[in-house]
């Protein structure tokens, strides 16, 4: 067990109960969901944190009377409570060796809004983008918005004292909570500020106020120095001239003091106007110099960004995803507000003017803003990895310091970074004097640990002779609480002590955090983990290439910020479709990515690749790939999953879904060689009798409807029809004919051609039938993947050599080419994949592409668009939309998965996942569209998906486009 864990013979208590007694002690307790299964334990060891400690149970409650009993059995039982919302902690603060409470499946409603007064009541577990949803409609919002706000909860920001970019105009969490209901590790109820039935005085408080009221000195001098100091406990709110404001106290005490059960907040009403002012300067350091100059404008927001972090950006997402700057190498991101535009603007000249910068841009358009704001929200995953590509870490993740010894500080740290050969990419609340850094501590090493460690005690030092705090904002938890005595008195030290023995003498909440704290080197979850090389794996696929082979660096590319439990569909994201659905965290691709951490280091023991826990992990994983696109640490969770079911299945007997559905293309070449098979099979899918038992022999969901064989392939069609292809002014294209395409829905591939050589191509097919290899892929068998994609490969080779362009029509099986074989294969096949890949196109691509091409005059159309999702992580959708643009149609956008993606929605197990997954965005929208739009889905999937769930079908853009071609004769 870790340092932090209770030792209760220490205490002169019982031993700790056996799991099973505890489980069943909370069970009676009247607790619903308790679970200790090895999977449960894997998902929730670890946070965003360097750290992992595997709970004894999870326990999810439905109501805080359950967060009552679960107490009541930790204390009688001697167990740890550690209070948990998104796990977004990046300090270690919500794990713990024995019960840890999620409160964000249940605990998550927002009890009441008071316009008049301008407050939420809210239950810990509300998200705090869902709090800001929940106030728009009377004008108001929530102040504080750390970069995570989207699956940040309100009860996690109460417990670090979150802040995020416009803390500077509208104050800390601290600064915005009003009253808490809590319960404290004496199990007493405590109801404080402006909480119905607030407590006028009890025992724990009466004692409080004593202990208070003998270090009145401690408190005045060393708390509340500055905005920024979040680090220890904030008991400068309990002085006598701050109205001994105990819930306000309680923001930050991490649930060491405390469990939150319900919270009033403050709500703000909102600016309306925004102005966003840009500076430009020689280094971040100078950047930071210049904070004080631009504090007297009362900015709302004041960030710094460094040169490093957006290079990163371009190197990683492409020059586009890089807004313009003004001329530097560190930046401020100054944000002001008003209710006036013209007096808004006024000001951000001013201060363009007078702020000092090499250049200064004010920035007016929305997209603009949102742009820069988007680099320095994904701040934490785009610097999980050093421009080189090696793993940083947190640990010294947010330290603050007095605004005006900003730029001293940095240009120190930067000097120690460099003593100990460490580097990251610094960005921050610089109005505030916060930096965030994460850093490239060497774990892996023999001495990594103690390396980390003595930069950790390093850094601290310094950051103390600068007045600062070692944290700004995330608080403590087991990467900074053995710091504290570098900041504060021995006497500052010992009164935390004994706060924290009134709320929790027996120190059941949250143990080696705050106080006695657990070494900062303990529980360090990468040091931990031994690498696992494809020596070792010999058949690994190279999705791997940017790891250097390594499968443990791969998932532990996953750093835990999360970004996986928000909701990003509504700004065209897709991950993660199932966790969405859900709303379990071994859906998301955090949750996955924690248990494969678990296999590949060897903690779920030797049937880790078998292991009931990560077939559950990965079995809702819907491959979409969403994630290698939407996660800011490159996660590619359908790599995994691929190379998971190989490992798992070597050597052993499959699903037979994995034969039926994993080997389509075999079998669909069988049916297709003769029409009267193909009639004879289509007759028979579609009796209602032989259904069940086809549908069982496949490992199909009864509930599907099978799709019907094309009687005529589009391959044949091609060889078969009476004009071939005429020689074409701008080249030629062979068209990558996949499977569906050809076997399912040949009418794309004749649209297609059609646009194609009346665009001026000249259209060809390989010889012979390829394939992608996808459905061997996405089942996990990858030798066959491998043997498909190399087959492909030198089919299509000699086509690009010859100059043809490769356009391809399914996005799963296009981004196949451009991706996944370049991981696949290597030696020899490697070159002839790379320039396949180089060759290949997606039919609006080469259109936009081509000199004289225009779209078909739609103006007036509407259309809702599904982009598949390996055509939005892989290939983009971008150029599908500015065609779709200049032809005049009106586009919805969707985002989110069809919820079919492959083979996943067919299979048995999946069907009510599937379905939830195309209620969230696709089916709605569909049903919400005017009779005569279109809905473009190129997807075989989606469409199909149509089929089954809606009363409108989907087209692909070839559709579109070839049934608006003009007459041949005014063509050109």
């Amino acid at each position: 067990m870790s340092t932090g864990s209770i030792d209760a013979t220490r205490r002169g208590g019982p031993p700790a109960p056996d799991t099973r007694d505890l489980v069943g002690a909370l069970r009676r307790a009247g607790v619903a969901e308790v679970d200790d299964s090895p999977l449960r334990r894997s998902l929730y060891s670890s946070d965003a944190s360097l750290y992992r400690i595997a709970p004894r149970v999870v326990v999810l409650p439905r109501h805080v009377d359950e967060v009552l009993a679960a107490l009541a059995v930790a204390t009688e039982h001697g167990v740890a409570v550690t209070m948990r919302g998104s796990g977004t902690s990046i300090a270690g603060n919500a794990v713990g060796p024995g019960i840890v409470l999620d409160t964000s499946r249940y605990l998550d409603r927002v009890l009441e809004i008071d316009p008049e007064r301008r407050t939420a009541l809210v239950e810990p577990g509300v998200v705090q983008s869902s709090l800001q949803r929940a106030a728009a409609p009377h004008g108001l919002r929530f102040g504080p918005d750390p970069s995570t706000h989207n699956r940040a909860t309100l009860g996690g920001m109460i417990g670090n004292n979150a802040c995020g970019s416009r803390a500077l105009g509208y104050g800390r969490t601290s600064d915005n909570v009003l009253g808490l209901d809590v319960v404290a590790g004496t199990g007493e109820r405590l109801r404080l500020g402006a909480i119905d039935g607030a407590t006028e005085d009890s025992p724990l408080l009466t004692e409080l106020r004593r202990l208070v009221r003998g270090n009145l000195a401690t408190i005045r001098t060393e708390l509340g120095r500055f905005g920024r100091q979040v680090s220890g406990y904030s008991l400068e709110h309990l002085l006598p001239e701050r109205g001994f404001d105990v819930a306000r106290a309680l923001v930050g005490s991490e649930g060491t003091l405390a469990l939150t059960l319900a919270a009033r907040v403050r709500l703000v009403r909102d600016a309306a106007v925004r102005v966003l002012v840009a500076l430009g300067y020689p280094s971040m350091a100078e950047a930071a110099d210049a904070v004080p100059a631009v504090l007297p404008y009362a900015p709302i927001a004041c960030e710094g960004l460094d040169g490093r972090i957006v290079e990163v950006v371009r190197a990683r997402r492409g020059a586009a995803a890089v807004p313009e700057l003004p001329r530097g190498d560190g930046w401020l991101l100054v944000e002001l507000a008003g209710e006036e535009r013209s007096a808004a603007l006024a000001t951000a000249r001013r201060l363009a003017a007078g702020a000092g910068a090499l250049d200064a841009t004010v920035v007016t358009d929305p997209a603009h803003a949102a742009a820069l704001w988007r680099i320095r929200e994904d701040g934490a995953g785009l610097s999980s990895r050093t421009p080189a590509g090696v793993p940083a870490h947190a640990g010294w993740e947010d330290a603050a310091v007095p605004p005006e010894r900003l730029g001293a500080y940095l240009r120190e740290f930067e000097t120690l970074m460099t003593e100990y050969r460490l580097t990251g990419l610094p960005y921050g609340h610089f109005g505030d004097g916060c930096v965030h850094i994460r850093i490239d501590f060497p774990l892996t090493a023999a001495d990594g640990t103690k390396v980390f460690k003595d930069f950790l005690y390093a850094a601290g030092e310094l950051a103390a002779r600068h007045g600062g705090s070692m944290s700004g904002e995330h608080g403590d938890g087991r990467a900074r609480g053995e710091l504290l005595p570098l900041m504060y008195s021995p006497d500052a030290i010992a009164l935390f002590e004994r706060v924290k023995a009134v709320f929790d003498p027996r120190d059941v909440l949250n143990p080696g955090v705050i106080v006695r704290p657990a070494p900062l080197d303990a529980d360090v979850r990468v040091a931990a983990a031994p690498t696992l090389r494809r020596t070792e794996l010999p058949s690994l696929a190279l999705a791997y290439r940017h790891d250097r082979g390594d499968l443990s660096m791969a998932v532990h590319r996953c750093t835990g910020v999360g970004k996986c439990r928000a909701d990003t569909t509504g700004s065209g994201g897709v991950m993660c479709p199932s966790f969405v659905a859900t709303r379990d965290e071994k859906d998301s691709t955090r949750g996955r990515a924690r248990v494969l951490q678990d296999v590949v280091s060897g903690r779920l023991g030797p049937d880790g690749w078998r292991s009931a826990a990560l077939h559950d992990a990965l079995d809702l994983c819907l491959s979409c790939k969403g994630c290698s696109a939407d996660c800011p640490t490159g996660v590619d969770m359908a790599a995994y999953k691929a190379e998971a079911l190989h490992q798992r299945y070597r050597g052993r007997l499959r699903p037979r879904s994995h034969y039926v559905l994993g080997w389509l293309p075999r079998w669909t070449r069988l049916v297709g060689r003769v029409p009267a098979v193909t009639r004879a099979l289509n007759a028979i899918m579609r009796s209602t009798v032989l259904h069940p038992l086809i549908t069982w022999s496949a490992g199909v969901d009864a509930r599907r409807t099978l799709p019907s064989f094309a009687t005529t392939t589009f391959r044949r069609w091609f060889t078969r029809r009476a004009r071939p292809s005429p020689p074409g002014r701008h080249g030629d294209v062979v068209l990558f004919v996949d499977t569906f395409t050809d076997a399912f829905s040949p009418e794309v591939g004749r649209a297609a051609v059609a646009v194609l050589e009346r665009a001026g191509y000249r259209v060809s097919v390989t010889g012979k039938p390829v394939c992608c290899g996808l459905t061997w892929i996405s089942t996990g068998q990858l030798d066959g993947a491998r043997r498909q994609v190399r087959a492909t490969v030198a089919a299509l080779a000699p086509h690009v050599r010859a100059g043809a362009t490769v356009v391809g029509l399914e996005p799963s099986c296009t981004a196949v080419l451009r991706s996944d074989a370049l991981e696949l294969l290597d030696g020899p096949d490697a070159e002839a994949a790379a320039q396949v890949a180089a060759a290949t196109r997606t039919l609006a691509e080469l259109l936009t592409a081509t000199p004289d091409w225009a779209p078909p005059d739609l103006a007036g159309a509407t259309a809702v668009a599904q982009p598949h999702c390996h055509q939005h992580a892989v290939l983009g959708w971008d150029t599908d939309a500015a065609l779709l643009k200049r032809a005049g149609v009106e586009v919805q956008r969707l985002g989110g998965c069809c919820g079919l993606a492959g083979n996943f929605g067919v299979e048995r197990g999946h069907h009510e996942v599937s379905v939830a997954v195309a209620e969230h965005d696709l089916l709605p929208a569909v049903r919400g569209a005017a009779g005569d739009a279109v809905v473009l889905a190129d997807g075989f999937s989606c469409r199909t998906q149509l089929d089954a769930l809606a009363d409108r079908s989907g087209e692909h853009l070839a559709q579109l486009l070839a049934r608006h071609l003009p007459p041949e004769s005014t063509s050109h």
